[in-house]
């Protein structure tokens, strides 16, 4: 019996043992790849923007551990698809009015290449938000519109309303984000129009429309509309005398497409936004909606029929709204269902002709904390040591939030009020409300910057930190669309469009240093 234990001990001691040979293997490798990475200098036939509605870094973080934990892979390995991408940036989220952004100002600088107030959707920094007056004259077009103009396909695909504020900065130009339906302008004096009637009045090229809000494109008592417009209605005769269209609001309906001979699909598959990605796996999707996942392959499917290629918007936008909830698990649950729309893409369509861009419009007062140890439940308790025990000697969570709803205070034994005690709390219960220092009715944005993540022809010039309009003009650099188009002529071998082949251009640049030498010798 000695000699087992001895041996069982011994067996431990071994497979425990770290010299570091492990690390400076993966670190030499990661060197090595990193040495032999050459920038994707080609035009981009197609570019997706993958949009993580507040998906900061910590959620970045925390999803990643989600994910080792739920697929019992070991902790600290890279899970998510975008964390392999090779270029990666930072991005500063500020509106010009605000240090903590909201998702209206943010869509308009990555999408339309210019930072704006908070609340405004499509306009410059001379609007005010709710001013109609001044939306005249102060419209800007993203890069749904460049793309549009260089004969490609465009697509829209969120798991909010469509109508809401980041699929919305693509395509209209508001002083408000929440006028999403007329009725919502009744008391707004100009001549406005609402976000839905834009979408399909004014933007009746867009291939791929996918997500919630039907509410918005009907008249009461079917939706909230005041006028007597039915805009799907309106949407289908119009796409019957340009090719063929179909509309449809459940995942059993997406799923008969036959996409071949499909040109334009209007998919609304929720009265305000679809459901949370883990809320539609427990219920057995009793709702019929589609994952994020399957509207992307959808849209990709139709979109990449065009020999120009195609410009698409992905929004995981419940991601926000669990974080808002202080739902955390729904909040991760819900990035991974993005970034499986990502592996999508990315087997769809490759790397070579497509730019893939990951990124957020803002984070959340979101954190994971304490020092919880290797293989702690990313949802449960901390088992913090007597050094870092709570004042009030109270457990906690690793996830915590900065404000919100989990800030309510209640009455402890002693009388005084303070946290709950969350001894025998299910906190990997969906519905459970994280705590926070700060009690709110919603949690908040923060400030903070967020994760640019990129892959395929430039995605090279994500390489710091860049004010978050600088996203738009990339893109549309990288796909010779928009003003910016001199380098669209150039041989295929020449890095910055000058005419310049790219071995003569390294030869160029060997021979100024040389001279620079010869100069002090």
């Amino acid at each position: 019996m000695l000699i087992l234990f001895y041996c069982m001990s011994l067996m431990l001691a071994i497979a425990s043992t770290d010299d570091g040979k492990k690390w400076n293997d993966q670190a030499q490798k990661e060197l090595t790849d990193a040495l032999n990475l050459k920038p994707n200098i080609k035009i981009a036939k197609n570019v997706i923007l993958f949009l993580g509605d507040g998906m900061g870094v910590s959620t970045v973080s925390a999803a990643r551990l989600y994910k080792a934990q739920k697929d019992n892979i070991a902790e600290g390995m890279s899970t998510l698809a975008f964390e392999h991408f090779p270029h990666v940036a930072l991005s500063k989220t500020y509106n010009l009015d605000a240090q903590t952004p909201d998702s209206a100002g943010t869509g308009t600088a990555f999408l339309c290449g210019v930072k704006a107030n908070a609340g405004t959707l499509g306009v410059n920094g001379n609007v005010q938000r709710k001013n109609c007056s001044l939306q005249k004259g102060n419209e800007v077009m993203s890069i749904l519109h460049w793309s549009k103009a260089e004969g490609k396909s465009v697509g829209v695909v969120t798991t909010s309303r469509i109508t809401h504020a980041t699929p919305a900065a693509a395509y209209a130009h508001s002083a408000e984000r929440d006028w999403e339906n007329d009725a919502n302008l009744n008391d707004v004096e100009g001549n406005c129009t609402d976000i839905a009637k834009q979408l399909i009045m004014d933007n009746p090229d867009i291939e791929v429309i996918l997500g919630g809000g039907r509410r918005n494109f009907f008249t009461i008592p079917v939706g909230q509309r005041n006028d007597s417009l039915n805009l799907t209605q309106i949407w289908e005769t119009d796409k019957s005398t340009k090719g063929k269209g179909s509309y449809v609001t459940t995942k059993s309906q997406l799923d008969a497409i036959d996409v071949k001979n499909t040109d334009y699909l209007l998919g609304l598959f929720a009265e305000s936004h679809m459901e949370y990605d883990l809320d539609r796996e427990l219920d057995n999707n009793s709702l019929d909606q589609p994952s994020l996942p399957e509207m992307t392959k959808t849209a990709i499917d139709i979109l990449k029929k065009n020999d120009k290629g195609f410009f698409l918007l992905v929004e995981g936008a419940r991601i926000d709204h669990g974080h808002h909830a202080s739902k955390a698990r729904k909040a991760l649950h819900d990035t991974i269902a993005f970034d499986d729309a990502i592996n999508i893409a990315m087997k769809e369509l490759g790397t070579e002709e497509t730019l893939l861009v990951v990124t957020a419009d803002h984070s959340h007062v979101f954190s994971m904390a304490g020092y919880p140890e290797t293989g702690n439940d990313i949802l449960g308790l901390v088992h913090p040591t007597p050094d870092d025990e709570p004042k009030d000697n109270l457990p906690y969570t690793s996830l915590i939030y900065g404000n919100g709803p989990g800030g309510a205070l209640v009455n402890g034994s002693d009388g005084h009020p303070g946290r709950q005690n969350l001894t025998g709390v299910d906190t990997t219960d969906p519905e459970y409300v994280f705590q926070a220092a700060v009690h709110m009715s919603s949690e908040t944005h923060s400030a903070e910057d967020v994760g640019i993540f990129a892959i395929g022809p430039m995605a090279h010039l994500f390489h710091g930190v860049h004010d978050q309009n600088y996203i738009a003009h990339v893109m549309a650099y990288a796909s010779c669309v928009g003003a910016n188009k001199k380098h669209c002529d150039r041989p295929k071998d020449d890095p910055i469009g000058s005419g310049v082949s790219h071995t003569l251009a390294h030869s160029l640049i060997l021979v100024c240093i040389l001279n620079h030498i010869n100069k002090y010798l």
